[in-house]
């Protein structure tokens, strides 16, 4: 009996959507093992986890609140990584949105109320934009590593960010905290429901995904994307300007990443502090690698990594198992996906051996 590997020409929705949903199962068994380790009950624990992320309509908002930045940095991960251009400064791209939403919406410049989100917004996502198309000009003229520039611009914005809340944008009324001034209130994103804090921003970051599964699927752009991630040399030989469509998908990508900085603060903070994202860039990437990059996944994938998070916290003040466990969870469904990969791209095949007479 051998074992062979072959490649496969393309897999299916059906056994992509198998391999994320066996990732997760998977992942969930595995951190059975430290729940039990530490006293619990692993069904009692994912059954609190569950109640505490969907089990009223208050636990949903949370969840849907948490997922809306997640849904946003995640998009903005998968449609570059689509390009094999690896943006790592999701981070900084959502808080440099952010800022841009301050500078705009801080009442600093006199607009129409009607004006004042959608200039919020267009500002965030050009912000954060720009932020991704700089480290790409840097690739493609010297070449440079994006990962290595865009990680450390990470560092670099929130370091320039309390420097810009402890000096100039220092909100005075804020009894020496570290903040921004706060926003207008024309320039806050609407509740989705009363006495809840999802906003605006969930249907944003919907729409986002929808238009950019349009683009990839349906444009010449999502073509042009995808045969240079496929092959930079190929799609330069077929006229495809290549470095033209890494630009663009660097300034969605950095857009998107800034879009989600203006929902945290035009949505629920209503002010930037240093402490806005508790890694919302990073875990996007997480997010996109568990969507297999696609933009209708990564919603999925975001609500999946939110409620895992919202519902470790609920679970852990019930039973007083540490809420970490939800980074066990979400680190090693990312590592099942990644092994389920291999069976994505290779199809496993048995021979058996005939013994020669």
């Amino acid at each position: 009996m051998s074992l062979r590997l072959e490649p496969r020409d393309n897999a299916s929705v059906g056994l992509k959507l198998g391999v994320s949903l066996a990732a997760g199962l998977i992942a969930l068994l595995l951190v059975a093992i430290p729940v039990l380790f530490a006293g619990g009950s692993p069904l009692n624990a994912y059954g609190l986890m569950l109640q505490g992320a969907f089990g009223s309509m208050f636990a949903l908002s949370e969840t849907l609140n948490r997922a809306t930045p997640l849904i946003l940095t995640g998009l903005a991960c998968a449609v570059a990584f689509r390009a094999k251009l690896w943006n790592i400064g999701a981070e900084g791209q959502l808080y440099i949105g952010a800022l841009a939403a301050v500078c705009v919406g801080s009442g600093l410049l006199q607009l129409p109320p009607a004006l004042m989100i959608p200039t919020v917004m267009i500002a965030g996502f050009l912000a954060g934009g720009l932020m991704m198309v700089i480290p790409t000009i840097i690739k493609q003229r010297f070449g440079a590593d994006e990962v290595v520039i865009t990680l450390l611009l990470n560092f670099v914005v929130i370091l320039f960010i309390q420097m810009l809340i402890e000096g100039v944008l220092k909100d005075p009324m804020a009894l020496g905290w570290p903040q921004s001034v706060p926003l207008i209130a024309e320039a806050k994103l609407p509740k989705l429901l009363p006495r809840l804090r999802m906003h605006w921003g969930l249907i944003v970051g919907l729409v986002a995904a929808l238009i950019l599964w349009l683009m990839v699927r349906k444009t010449v752009l999502g073509f042009e994307i995808r045969a240079v991630g496929e092959n930079k040399a190929a799609a330069r030989f077929a006229g495809i300007p290549v470095d033209a469509t890494m630009l663009k998908v660097a300034l969605i990508s950095g857009g998107l990443a800034g879009l989600a900085g203006v929902g945290e603060v035009a949505g629920v903070k209503g002010y930037l502090s240093s402490d806005l994202s508790p890694g919302f860039g990073y875990s996007g990437i997480v997010v996109a690698m568990l969507a297999g990059l696609s933009p209708i996944g990564t919603v999925i994938a975001a609500v999946f990594v939110a409620a895992v998070f919202v519902g470790a916290d609920s679970m852990s003040r019930a039973t007083g198992i540490s809420s970490y466990i939800a980074d066990l969870v979400v680190a090693l469904s990312l590592l099942c996906v990644l092994v389920g990969s291999f069976f994505l791209r290779f199809r496993v095949k048995f021979e058996r051996r005939q013994v020669e007479a």
